[in-house]
């Protein structure tokens, strides 16, 4: 068997939770290879919103085996908070959710750093969570890092070692702090962790594929974030792409299956850095509205714009993408007409691949669609798509060269519907 990876194509918040949720009862383990609880992903289902930051999005279904890999970083209280929400909600996830041993933890000074390093800034802010994750990250590739499995052998030495570096750091930024009661409750959410199956998650992973068990890898963010193709530097602290399932999971190349690719039907993005199709219009402000654009763990009004297409193709080539995944259709339904970026004007000249850099200087070159005009929030067959739905769809299949193989109407897990069946 082999791992089929589920991730973004965007900036994030495409609706990646909402997919694996609806996918994972084709699988035996779904798991999450990158990224830290600054992503979101939100799930709707029964009459209920649930907000997912490290769990992997297969939480809900069905007993499935869960595990968190280490390419992820994990903050205990964060992570505590998330668990006993779950719980509190009726859904017991001792048994299903797995911890990899190598992934590293996000301290409480890891915050910390986090503001002093943005507040350092000043106007060249990246717009950070906050969360402690680029920290946590820099730690890791410094060798100084403190990962999960740690908190089983001689975990006070390890945390006062870091502690201390990261004071000093700190102290140098004349950044003020009082961590005393965070650190308090963070050290109790590391107990909690304890109650979790801790383990070498690689093994697990590859030995779950040799015995013929199927297994879904979701990404965090977007691949227009990835540290080393996205939109730099404004981009997160991780490869959001699907190489990073390999280094985040330990699983060869060639284990890679198919590559899903979820996309919304239109452009949002959250916080800082260069987003061509961005509207400030009347239009954009209507998108935000009927998308219900805020950030499912910042609470961050979204930035929202038409579809671009430059920035999709070049993330379905890094990525490898067999098949997309539009999401948020429904936003559309009231439009006239509506937009997609084909190219980009750069100094008088057309631009039709992704540039090293984007910036005020691009502008989008558009061509138009009529609008469907239709509610499509209960249909459930692609037999009741609207002709201007076909078309819309059809032109960036022929751009992409991707088949869209599921489209979303809705929030509800419900509201998904497959255009066909492998």
């Amino acid at each position: 068997m082999k791992v089929d990876v589920l991730l973004g194509l965007q900036w994030g918040d495409e609706g990646k939770g909402k997919v694996v949720d609806v996918l994972t009862p084709n699988y035996d383990l779904v798991t999450r290879f990158q990224g830290g609880p600054n992503a979101g992903h939100t799930l709707e289902f029964g009459g209920e919103k649930y907000i997912l930051r490290s769990i992997p999005s297969g939480i809900f279904q069905g007993g499935k085996m869960n595990i968190i890999g280490n390419g992820v970083v994990l903050d205990p209280l964060l992570f505590k908070q998330e668990a006993e929400g779950l719980v509190a909600s009726g859904h017991d996830i001792t048994k299903q959710l797995y911890i990899s041993k190598k992934a590293h933890l996000i301290l409480p000074t890891h915050r910390m750093l986090d503001a002093a390093y943005e507040a350092a800034k000043g106007d060249g802010k990246i717009g950070t969570t906050g969360k402690g994750i680029g920290p946590t990250y820099t730690d890791k590739v410094s060798r100084n890092g403190v990962r999960v499995g740690d908190i089983l052998n001689q975990f006070e030495e390890k945390y006062a070692k870091a502690k201390a570096r990261h004071e000093a750091i700190l102290h140098s930024l004349n950044y003020s702090y009082d961590i005393a009661e965070l650190e308090k409750e963070w050290f109790e959410a590391v107990e909690y962790l304890k109650r979790f199956q801790l383990i070498d998650s690689e093994h697990v992973i590859n030995n779950l594929l040799k015995e013929g068990k199927s297994v879904l890898a979701e990404g965090a963010q977007g691949t227009m974030l990835d540290i080393d193709f996205g939109s730099y530097p404004f981009v997160t602290s991780s490869n959001t792409i699907c190489a990073g399932a390999c280094t985040g999971l330990g699983v060869a190349p060639g284990k890679i299956g198919n590559v899903y690719g979820i996309f919304k039907a239109y452009c949002t993005r959250v916080g800082s850095g260069p987003f061509p199709t961005e509207l400030f219009d009347e239009t954009g402000k209507l998108l935000s509205t009927l998308g219900h654009e805020f950030g499912s763990v910042t609470g961050r009004a979204r930035r929202c714009g038409w579809l671009d297409l430059v920035a999709l193709k070049y993330a379905v080539m890094i990525n490898g993408v067999t098949q997309l995944i539009m999401m948020k259709s429904d936003v559309l339904d009231s439009f006239n007409t509506i937009k997609v970026c084909t190219a980009y004007k750069i100094d008088g000249e057309i631009v039709e691949e992704f540039p090293y850099e984007i910036n005020d200087k691009i502008e989008p070159v558009y061509v138009e669609f009529p609008g469907w005009k239709t509610d499509m929030t209960k249909m459930t067959s692609e037999d009741e798509f609207p002709e201007e739905y076909n078309a819309y769809i059809s032109f960036i299949e022929e751009e992409t060269g991707v088949p869209v193989k599921i489209v979303s109407v809705g929030a509800d897990r419900e509201q998904t519907i497959v255009r066909y069946e492998e």
